[in-house]
């Protein structure tokens, strides 16, 4: 039987088409699997180990985490040498980056009599604007230098307090650097006086929140001393100075061992300051302090370059001459000496000539004595009125003829030393001056000596007998902070605050040392108190830790319930980690579960040059060395 044509070629090419399916398979199956095989190799080789490579018919998709983007890249770049890139699905995903660290926000901020400059980094949300216009309301409205740049991250904890307190310290000290970052604020300051200096670390300490590190490093410059005097006596009452000046530390110390050798005993003072005549100063204070110890008695005063060597009267001639004639030719050059030998004093037939004032402790002034003229009088009245208040003085003088040419200098210028008395009196005759009293400036004998050398002029003869008193203490100043401290141990002493076991609660046999405590605080006024809390080690440290924490903040809101300004203190718990004595025993635990409170100190400074002085050194450096000589024709 023979079958149609037709159903054999249909039969034919259905047979071709399956065995073409059947072989097509197996073309596919191959070529997926040596994609797979030859990719993977590749990225084997690559060290790419952690992409995963699936086939899928001609398609390759990539799977796994890549450390970075670039080494996902590469993976990349590596299928696409082996295959053709259209057939690449790229699935792979890359591994997240750590936590970028913030970076460290900080200020620089320089004030002086050219204005106020401001370098560092600060967080994007702080109000730069804002930062820069209270600057600039601190110099008058003149403009601040910004070199300010910022950075997208979040505000550290404490930032804005240390922002504030620099511009509040900034506020009062016009000549300052202020180093400033989240939570620590370091200042270096030059004060007009040391009685400055300590106002100012006072306040400042003061004013710091207690979250805040401080540290204040405020100089006061050595004065500038005119004329630069010293004045050193010997008399029944022994040696002593009525003023004292030095250049340096060396020369200071040369000075009081050279008036130690002429008898001076006890501690004296003598100002470090500016303006000294001669770097010889020194060697001419050593030299006629020594000559008046070897005359016996007398007096030596130097104003600048000038010396006056008075002897006591009776001192023998002969000596006088040979101790005056020594020193004179020792004395370095710039000096000159006058020495007066006095006279034997005879009195008139019209008794003393004399001018006196006095002033009582009540404040009450008396002018006696004899003056030449009526103008002098009205001179004389008028100035002690402006010193002492026009109330308080009464003037009771005889006018005299032949009075001494230089009497109207005399008379003013013991009036003006009178000023510097809280009381006391002044005796003027045409030999000398005399002033005796008491007075609230500590310095008042150094300064009284330089005033009357300077008007009397060289030779005058004037004797000081100042003793120092301290100002009484207004009353509502607060006291020491370091008093306050030590008053607060001592009431803990014999008395501890308790709590409940194992709470944080205070026990109400505490009221009492509480309101003791409470009663030193009100009065010792703001100040940056620390709170500390400390336990035992019984017991898991973290919980102790914790126990001390709650125990410290219940110390300070029994404070503020009665009624303690305590928005400078802190709440601090310590845990175990610091024992005062042996957890062995139960005696040292319980001297070990204690508060504490704890004065908050400012840091010491160390020297550090600003971003603002680095970028300013260079330029400076340049210039001095334009001005420099040059090394091989300058001067030697």
């Amino acid at each position: 039987m023979r079958f149609p044509f037709t159903l054999v070629a249909a039969l034919t090419f259905a047979i071709a088409a399956g065995l073409s399916l059947i072989a097509a398979g197996f073309a596919a199956t191959y070529v997926e699997q040596t994609s797979e095989i030859i990719v993977r190799q590749a990225l084997d080789d690559a060290g790419h180990d952690w992409a995963e490579v699936e086939a899928d018919g001609l398609r390759l998709t990539l799977t796994g985490t890549a450390p970075d983007e670039a080494k996902r890249f590469n993976a990349l770049t590596v299928v696409g040498d082996e295959v053709d890139a259209s057939r690449v699905i790229d699935e792979m995903t890359v591994a997240p980056t750590a936590d970028i660290a913030p970076p460290h926000f900080s200020v620089e901020i320089l004030r002086n009599d050219s204005g106020i400059s401001i370098i560092g980094l600060i967080p994007a949300a702080t109000d730069r604007d804002a930062l820069v216009a209270k600057l600039s309301r601190l110099n008058d409205g003149i403009e601040v230098t910004d070199l300010l740049e910022t950075a997208a991250h979040p505000v550290p904890e404490g930032w804005e307090d240390a922002m504030a307190y620099a511009v509040l310290a900034l506020s009062r000290l016009p000549q300052s650097k202020v180093s400033a970052s989240a939570g620590l604020v370091r200042v270096k300051a030059i004060s007009n006086s040391p009685e400055a200096k300590r106002k100012l670390e006072d306040d400042l300490t003061r004013a710091a929140p207690p979250s805040l590190r401080i540290g204040l490093d405020i100089s006061a410059p050595r004065p500038v001393i005119t004329p630069f005097t010293l004045r050193f006596l010997i008399d029944d009452a022994g040696a002593r100075f009525d003023a004292c000046s030095a250049q340096n530390e060396a020369g200071r110390e040369r000075i009081l061992a050279a008036a130690r050798a002429a008898g001076l005993e006890g501690k004296a003072e003598c100002t470090i300051g500016l303006g000294v005549p001669s770097p010889n100063w020194a060697t001419a204070a050593e030299l006629s302090i020594a000559a008046l110890a070897e005359l016996g008695h007398g007096t030596v005063t130097m104003s600048d370059a000038d010396i006056s060597l008075i002897a006591e009267q009776g001192t023998p001639e002969g000596r006088f001459d040979d101790v005056v004639g020594e020193l004179d030719s020792a004395l370095p050059d710039v000096f000159a000496l006058h020495a007066v030998l006095p006279e034997p004093e005879v009195a008139g037939p019209q008794g003393p000539v004399e001018f006196t004032a006095t002033v009582s402790p009540e404040g009450q002034v008396q002018l006696r004595g004899r003056l030449g003229d009526e103008a002098l009088r009205q001179v004389a009245d008028s100035y002690a009125k402006a010193a002492f208040g026009s109330a308080s003085v009464h003037t009771a003088v005889r006018l005299v003829e032949g009075l001494p040419a230089d009497w109207p200098t005399r008379v003013l210028a013991g009036l003006e030393a009178l000023s510097f008395l809280r009381n006391g009196a002044l005796i003027v005759t045409p030999e000398r001056v005399d002033l005796r009293g008491v007075s609230t400036i500590e310095e008042a004998n150094s300064r009284i000596a330089r005033l009357l050398s300077e008007k009397l002029g060289e030779g005058a003869k004037y004797d000081l007998s100042v003793e120092y008193v301290a100002p009484p203490e207004p009353e509502d100043t607060p006291p020491d902070p370091e008093i306050c401290e030590a008053r607060l141990v001592a009431i803990q002493e014999g008395e501890k605050i308790a709590f409940e076991p194992g709470s944080a609660t205070v026990a109400a046999g505490s009221a009492q040392i509480l309101n003791s405590i409470a009663d030193v605080l009100r009065e010792c006024g703001q100040i940056r108190m620390e709170i500390q809390g400390h336990t035992d080690s019984q017991g898991r440290e973290e919980m102790n830790e914790q126990l001390s924490q709650a125990r410290a903040q219940s110390v300070l809101n029994e404070l503020r319930a009665r009624r303690v300004l305590t928005s400078s203190f802190a709440a601090v718990g310590y845990g175990e980690t610091q024992p005062i004595a042996d957890n062995d025993t139960e005696e040292g635990r319980e001297a070990n579960r204690r508060i504490e409170f704890r004065l908050l100190r400012p840091e010491p400074v160390e020297e550090t040059q600003t971003a603002l002085e680095e970028a300013e050194a260079p330029a400076q450096q340049d210039e001095e060395a334009g001005d420099a000589p040059d090394a091989e024709g300058g001067d030697e």
